[in-house]
């Protein structure tokens, strides 16, 4: 198994934001809430991607600035969320046991809320994607929406955290969530709270689209499931007449790196999947191996929501030349995060790399370029109409007829 696979579990996208994780586990045998804050102080102290800590003396400023003021876990807690915001970094952050028992379920596959990845973008709480088939996308919602207030509370200065805390909830009641959406006036949505079930892979069509036969579609909506790639090649091999695949990311916040890896390694014989670069500079390259599960053409569907675990494989096929990416611009999330288990069922997630698509490049805030630029306006969504795919079937037939790769790719 691959070298980073072997060190542990990277994760790159959740239900409230995009993360790439690590698991590591920190739990003390004997517990005292000071423990806590120094246990968060030297993880970030020994691993935090930037040195410089955001420009501060790490040591001088935080090692004992609690000292004998921590006296119960909620002390513990402020003080360590104090500390960390001190980073500027959304992705960094402390969970207590409740936040942490949930981020994990999160990975098991299920959830409780309105099935939403919400984050900080050019300073304002904006949601990158609601989760296909649950309450938040029938309600409308949509990536890039920007969320001005909830529960009649405004959102500015609010941290991610605590605006997942408001917006969770439990089943059957209503959160109400004021949304700014880009060149129309600001409008109100309340969406009722549900247990979410994270699907991973479909072949569901939307209504409005007709796939030729020739044809084969697979809707992959996060890369959450551990099964996820193991369901994805056997798609790949029951589909391997096919002449051509059609691989729908849209909306897709990420999920497990190792699932990307291995998506991406069964379209590529040889190449560069993707490589982290830590606080060092040191770079760790994941190659892709000898043998594909098929050579058929691809085309691959992005927008705004598509972001982390999907930008690492849609990077790697676009780099290798392996397909066409049809769509908009990706979300941007180039950071790898790492998750700690901590004492007293607390955790917190670290920002320890950031990595680079095979080509080198940096995509973080910036995001991937489609090669076949389709934006869907607002009459589109209303009246169902999928330009996006439906581009993605014509360039495929293109493709199927002989016209490369090359022919439709941009940087």
């Amino acid at each position: 198994m691959r070298k980073l696979m072997k060190k542990s579990l990277l994760v790159l996208a959740i239900f409230v934001l995009l993360y790439g994780w690590i698991v590591q586990n920190n739990v003390l045998a004997v517990y005292e809430p000071v423990q806590l804050y120094d246990q968060v102080w030297k993880i970030v102290n020994d691993k935090y991607v930037d040195q410089s800590k955001n420009s501060q003396n790490w040591e001088q400023k935080w090692r004992n600035r609690y000292a004998n003021q921590i006296k119960t876990d909620e002390d513990a807690y402020v003080a360590i969320n104090t500390m960390l915001s001190s980073l500027n970094d959304p992705y960094t952050k402390f969970l207590n046991p409740k936040e942490f028992a949930e981020e994990s379920n999160s990975i098991k596959g299920s959830l409780k809320g309105i099935g939403i990845q919400i984050g900080m973008k050019d300073g304002k709480l904006t949601v990158i994607a609601p989760i296909e088939d649950t309450p938040a996308e029938r309600a409308g919602l949509l990536a890039g929406d920007e969320i001005l207030e909830i529960n009649g509370k405004s959102t500015k200065s609010i941290t991610v955290d605590k605006a997942a805390d408001q917006i969770r909830g439990p089943e059957g009641t209503q959160v109400s969530l004021l949304i700014k959406r880009e060149n129309q006036e600001p409008k109100l949505y309340t969406v009722t709270r549900a247990k979410i079930e994270i699907k991973s892979i479909s072949q569901k069509l939307p209504e409005s689209v007709t796939l030729p036969n020739d044809m084969c579609y697979i809707r992959l909506s996060s890369f959450i499931s551990r099964n996820a790639a193991e369901e994805f090649r056997s798609i790949l091999e029951k589909n391997y007449y096919k002449k051509g695949f059609i691989i729908d990311l849209r909306s897709n916040p990420g999920g497990l790196l190792s699932n990307a890896i291995a998506i991406s390694d069964m379209f590529l014989d040889s190449g560069d999947i993707v490589s982290t670069v830590d606080r060092r500079n040191y770079k760790d390259v994941e190659h892709a191996t000898k043998g594909v599960v098929t050579r058929r053409p691809v085309v691959i569907l992005i927008n705004k929501g598509s972001a982390s675990a999907s930008e690492i494989f849609s990077g790697a096929m676009k780099d290798n030349g392996r397909a066409v990416l049809v769509g908009e611009q990706s979300f941007g999330k180039g950071l790898v995060q790492e998750i700690n288990r901590l004492a007293n069922g607390a955790g917190m997630n670290i920002t320890i790399q950031k990595y680079l698509t095979p080509n080198g490049t940096d995509i973080h805030k910036k995001g991937i370029s489609p090669d076949v630029e389709v934006k869907m306006t607002e009459e589109d969504i209303k009246n169902k109409n999928d330009v996006q795919l439906k581009r993605a079937i014509e360039v495929l037939k293109q493709l199927e007829s002989g016209y490369s790769v090359a022919s439709f790719t941009s940087y």
